[in-house]
């Protein structure tokens, strides 16, 4: 399965994740926001499996805002993963 997700409220523009049949995440790409970390997060989050990642990041907050990048990962696993 392929996600294209456009997160909100972060510097992300656009996250793009590639699944197996089995819900395991096989690529990330992020356009935009923090590169060190988001790559970062990349490495840590390829060959895990996809509701296990959304569990972990959901909530995680970013400086004074509501979400960040990992919290929107978690929104965009949570909206096309069942």
């Amino acid at each position: 399965m392929k996600i294209t997700f456009e997160p909100s409220g972060v510097c992300c523009q656009q996250m793009n994740l590639e699944l197996d049949d089995d819900n395991i995440i096989t690529k990330a790409e992020f356009i935009g926001g923090c590169n060190g970390n988001l790559s970062g997060i990349s490495k840590l989050i390829i060959g895990q499996n996809a509701l296990e990642v959304a569990d972990k990041l959901s909530g995680t907050t970013c400086g004074p805002k509501d979400t960040s990048c990992p919290d929107q990962l978690s929104k965009a696993i949570k909206k096309y993963v069942k």
